[in-house]
């Protein structure tokens, strides 16, 4: 089979060792050893996530984890706040919705995060809302939020609650949950966690075990409490994915033991080369400014005459180079150039000439290289 360079925002490529505890052997799910793989998974996520609080480890997708989040802390008709920077913010909306809550929203102009004083007046606006949901990073968009700034006016009211969607940006750009307050934060395993998709994972402050108590809500297979008693037997209510607890365990000791900081400062490295080649390309545009941008996904805007998504079959076709498209109102529109997970400056160099190499040939001349001899150069100087 030909080889394909996957740079997309997930699912992101998987080390080979982490591939390889796939292969082991079926156990017993209620038995002894899941509960010390459950509990081991269980204790390095705690650190990823730089919290003290629950972690809970779902067999879901990522999204199955936001629905976890709004499913087990209100009642009907219960007032939340939603940030709406993209596809995966208007997606926590739609939860929102669906379970009945009064949903009041700040909608951003594509590229654009949350500005501290919008929400600000937002919530002053809204004195009654009971929960402020964010996306940490936004990838239909390339928007990462600043937390840091956003995170104080929303726990300005100590009774509020803080949801973030971590989906993305868990392990790959720094989120103290506990010292930012966090109520409840939602990511998955097939993004900076380097592991294949099928497990979601929340972490439930005191204050949302609170919520949990008032809520009513209809939940089953989402149901917190029931995974939280489970995960004091070592078992999990349902049935877990047996084979993904086994993957995400290497990968989540590959990270710690590269050093979380670490992994931290590769996807700013990896970020800022893709957004400086593309500008050095000079006929194609970033999506989102250097304030915004986030540091695991480029959204690229093509140069005039250019359909995004021909360009992105192309590149595929003759270089195995795998590119995203775009999402919701940008579909058609823009590519996205993915640099989360287990991504290295190499596959980076590759796909920066594969971009440059087909815009070539579809006629625009001369820039062949001068992406690329930016990021090399970044690389470079970064290389100790």
């Amino acid at each position: 089979m030909p080889k394909n360079f996957l740079l997309i925002p997930g699912p992101t490529p998987v080390p080979q060792d982490v591939l390889l505890e796939m292969a082991r052997e079926m156990i017993n799910h209620r038995g002894s050893e899941f509960a010390q793989i459950l509990k081991i998974n269980t204790d390095l996520l705690k650190k990823v996530f730089k919290t003290e609080n629950d972690v809970l480890i779902l067999t879901a997708s990522g999204t199955g984890g936001m629905e976890a989040a709004v499913a087990n802390f209100f009642s009907q008709g219960d007032e939340v706040l939603v940030g709406v920077c993209g596809v995966f913010g208007e997606r926590f909306a739609k939860i929102c919705k669906a379970y009945g809550l009064n949903v009041k929203t700040i909608v951003t102009e594509p590229g654009k995060g949350i500005e501290p004083e919008v929400l600000e007046k937002a919530l002053k606006e809204n004195p009654n809302v009971k929960a402020v949901f964010l996306t940490h990073n936004e990838t239909s968009t390339g928007v990462t939020n600043n937390l840091k700034e956003l995170a104080p006016i929303v726990k300005e009211n100590p009774e509020r609650l803080l949801i973030v969607d971590a989906v993305s940006s868990l392990g790959a750009i720094d989120l103290p949950t506990d010292e930012l307050k966090i109520d409840v934060v939602v990511t998955a395993s097939q993004k900076a966690l380097e592991s294949p998709p099928g497990l979601a994972m929340v972490s439930v402050s005191e204050l949302a075990w609170k919520f949990n108590e008032k809520a009513n809500l209809p939940r089953f297979y989402f149901d917190l409490r029931q995974a939280k008693k489970f995960l004091e037997e070592g078992a999990t209510p349902f049935t877990p994915a047996v084979s993904i607890f086994f993957a995400l365990k290497k990968s989540l000791e590959n990270i710690l033991n590269r050093g979380l900081e670490n992994n931290f400062k590769r996807h700013s490295l990896l970020g800022k080369a893709v957004r400086e080649a593309i500008k050095a390309i000079g006929i194609t545009k970033l999506l989102a400014d250097e304030r915004w941008a986030s540091n695991a996904v480029t959204p690229v805007i093509p140069p005039d005459g250019v359909n995004p998504d021909d360009l992105r079959k192309y590149i595929r076709s003759k270089f195995g180079v795998v590119l995203a498209g775009g999402q919701g109102n940008l579909k058609g529109k823009i590519f996205r150039i993915g640099h989360v997970g287990y991504v290295e400056p190499t596959d980076i160099l590759v796909a920066l000439s594969a971009v440059e190499v087909s815009l070539e040939n579809v006629g625009y001349k001369g820039i062949k290289g001068k992406g690329v001899q930016v990021a090399e150069e970044i690389f470079s100087q970064n290389s100790n």
